[in-house]
């Protein structure tokens, strides 16, 4: 495994596995199949309601607490320095730890900045080892970043071959901000990329998969991927991209394949942003 250092110090794994999707029932089945493979980084969030899927995994896999790196977010239900705070210590029971390794905002609406100080508290507190934000595009993540004391440590994003997110870096950079990529072999409105044909052709001088390429391309940028699968093989497949290092070339190839660098949901937009307030705020 290779891992990210965080501007406070804190060692993120650089591949994890994300539980988006995952239902309840399914979720602790994953995780612990996803544990036994070496997955030592688990993203769950709020709004995925797995939360408690993925503490009954983690503890009942014999993995000492400071081998892994739990993840979770803030849903906007929570947002506000009141909510966020009883829904941080909600998530700490239901993960069944004392910290949370990275917690993140989950959208960048609602009072996100009371839940930001709920963060830092915990943060401050011990309850939090890292904070951090979800979708916060680079307008708002600028604007946000500005106004905060402690700077979001991770941002979250939709990233992979072709979504790269590089116009964002540089304002990144500015706060010493680490990306962290969800879909990274997706996501909503992208599916051809474990398809494509520049990417098998690159795996093959290494005898590794288009979606094996596609990974490392992430962690060797520095950025945090993780792929979600229900099934044990694929897990094990996207956690085998270790072994093998990308050259130049292939790293210039990959860059031509950008086609949405900002992603293919638009969190400006006001119809869905009117969605997830109106319907989940």
């Amino acid at each position: 495994m290779e891992y990210i250092k965080l501007y406070n110090g804190v060692e993120m794994p650089t591949l994890g596995y994300g539980v988006f999707l995952v239902s309840p029932d399914e979720c602790e089945r994953c995780v612990t199949d996803a544990l036994s493979v070496g997955y030592r980084l688990i993203d769950t969030a709020q709004a995925y309601q797995n939360e408690e899927g993925v503490g009954n995994a983690w503890r009942k896999s014999g993995i000492k607490r400071e081998d892994l790196f739990l993840v979770t977010k803030v849903w906007i239900s929570n947002s506000g320095e009141e909510k966020a705070a009883k829904s941080i210590d909600e998530s700490l029971r239901k993960l069944q730890t004392e910290y949370i390794d990275l917690l993140l905002i989950h959208q960048a609406y609602g009072d996100v900045f009371g839940t930001w100080r709920a963060m830092e508290k915990a943060y401050r507190a011990g309850k939090v080892r890292a904070i951090g934000v979800s979708n916060f595009q680079a307008g708002r993540f600028f604007d946000f970043a500005h106004y905060v004391e402690l700077k979001p440590m991770v941002n979250q994003l939709q990233c992979n071959t072709l979504i790269q997110q590089t116009g964002i870096e540089p304002i990144h950079a500015e706060c010493g901000t680490k990306m962290m990529a969800w879909g990274p072999l997706g996501g909503q409105g992208v599916d051809s990329i474990v398809k494509s044909d520049k990417l098998a052709a690159i795996g093959a001088k290494y005898n590794k998969s288009a979606a094996q390429v596609a990974l490392r391309w992430l962690t060797q940028r520095g950025i945090v991927a993780i792929p979600k699968s229900s099934h044990k093989e694929r897990m094990t497949q996207n956690f085998a991209i270790f072994d093998f290092t990308l050259t130049d070339e292939d790293m210039a190839q990959i860059a031509t394949m950008n086609q949405h660098d900002t992603g293919t949901i638009n969190f400006s937009d006001p119809q869905f942003v009117k969605y997830l307030i109106e319907n989940y705020g």
